[in-house]
């Protein structure tokens, strides 16, 4: 007979400490996970600059691109991570995976309107070359998801466990913003310069050499679990109406990612563009570089507390922190206020993006690790890289604010971009309120 006064009290989970992760995994972690957002933020954002500056200055181009990119990005993920489950590897697909990516990236700096010499007039010269860079940016973009967004993170998911996953997605959410600390602190001035070719040189060249670290930090898990059926019928497994009924959760969480991800991507393909152009900065890389490191710390921190308060309750004030930054930057010109408010908007962000992210990991099947790859890629790329840019374009070109440079007019996004990212991010609550229910409807819980 049990003596009730004698039992061991059991600390709740959220007070648990989390499992620890090895120094091998933390490394590979952080090494592979903060050098695949060089290259993404190479490609999200000074790519959209490089075009800008060199072969036009149509917004359209660059949501187009953009969209493009997203379309590629998904696809690779859905068909690399299908193949990574069947083969029940993730290694070979990261390492291989980030030295063709790297290598698409230097050849970015090789496209440029007067790198056709035998296109004439002008303006064939400037169609030939948005040809080439949109066809170029699918190409790196089909290598990257499918070695980051597919391998990596499917790989992510099998090395961690769900009373670990909040901390270690929040160190996962900074790498976009540490990524763009770096380049703007070391690398900017190249851009400036007008250097492209060293620019995605030097970019392309370290992801190629973490590629072949990759293959030596990686350890595949021995626990990898796979399905029977056919590989095209894995791909689009996670596609089908059965599929979606018999994980919600898993679906409601990815709803919430969609939003978040099209409220970002009104604002932030333009963003370096707003700060040159509208509001005439020069030193625009001292307030990005502010903005990005107390974001990271907050990302940092607000991982802590999710895994404290749990993944769903930390979505909704993390938006609204978000929310509030947006506003701010629609109002605010001053430069201390601008890094004020664009903390918040990027740090909010960043601790939204880690609860979401590890809610999925936490609803993942242990089966289709890679499958669910793709299904992120659509939440978090696909629907918001094609919504987004084509939202902020609609903004700015019904602002019809522009400038002259060289005597020609320019178009020039607007505040207004910040508000119509504000008013998408709002609807965050939708999904989340539904993922409550579910949560208080035991009944109704995924299958």
């Amino acid at each position: 007979m049990s003596t009730p006064s004698r039992a061991t009290p059991r600390t709740p989970p959220s007070r648990q400490k989390p499992p620890a992760l090895g120094g091998r995994t933390w490394t590979a972690l952080v090494i592979v996970g903060l050098v695949g957002q060089l290259a993404w933020t190479v490609e999200n954002m000074y790519l959209n600059v490089f075009v800008y500056n060199t072969i036009t200055d149509d917004p359209n181009v660059i949501a187009l691109l953009v969209a493009l990119s997203a379309i590629t990005a998904t696809a690779a993920t859905m068909l690399i991570g299908a193949a990574s489950d069947r083969a029940r590897r993730r290694r070979p697909f990261i390492a291989f995976g980030y030295v063709l990516w790297g290598l698409s990236t230097a050849a970015f700096g090789f496209v440029q309107p007067n790198a056709a010499p035998g296109a004439q007039p002008a303006a064939n010269a400037v169609v030939l070359a948005i040809i080439a860079i949109v066809v170029l940016d699918c190409i790196m973009s089909f290598f990257g998801s499918g070695a980051n967004d597919a391998a990596f993170n499917a790989w992510v998911t099998e090395a961690t466990v769900p009373a670990n996953r909040g901390r270690v997605d929040g160190v996962l959410a900074i790498m976009p913003l540490m990524a763009m600390l770096l380049i703007f602190g070391a690398l900017d001035p190249l851009t400036q310069a007008g250097e492209w070719t060293l620019f995605f040189g030097i970019i392309g060249l370290l992801t190629a050499v973490i590629g072949v670290a990759a293959w030596f930090l990686v350890r595949d898990s021995d626990s990898i679990q796979t399905t029977t059926d056919g590989y095209f019928a894995a791909t689009l497994h996670g596609l089908r109406q059965s599929t979606i009924h018999a994980n919600p959760r898993l679906y409601l969480t990815l709803v919430a990612w969609a939003i978040i991800g099209t409220s970002t991507q009104v604002f932030i393909p333009y963003l370096i563009i707003y700060l040159q152009r509208y509001l005439r900065i020069d030193g625009y890389a001292l307030i990005l570089g502010s903005v990005l490191t107390l974001a990271a710390v907050i990302s940092v921190l607000g991982g802590r507390v999710i895994d404290r308060v749990g993944k769903r309750r930390a979505i909704v004030p993390a938006t609204a922190l978000m929310v509030v930054g947006l506003v701010g930057m629609f109002v605010v010109r001053d430069m201390m206020l601008i890094i004020v408010f664009g903390t918040l908007m990027m740090g909010g962000f960043m601790v939204t993006v880690a609860a979401i992210s590890a809610t999925v990991r936490d609803h993942t099947p242990s089966d289709r690790v890679g499958m669910v790859q793709g299904l992120r890629m659509i939440a978090a790329v696909l629907i918001p890289m094609v919504a987004g840019p084509f939202i902020g374009a609609a903004v700015i070109t019904g602002a019809n604010e522009t400038y002259v440079d060289l005597g020609v007019v320019k178009q020039v996004p607007t505040p207004w971009i910040f508000v119509a990212a504000a008013a998408v991010a709002v609807f965050v609550v939708i999904p989340v309120a539904l993922l409550t229910r579910r949560e208080r409807n035991p009944d109704k819980v995924d299958a």
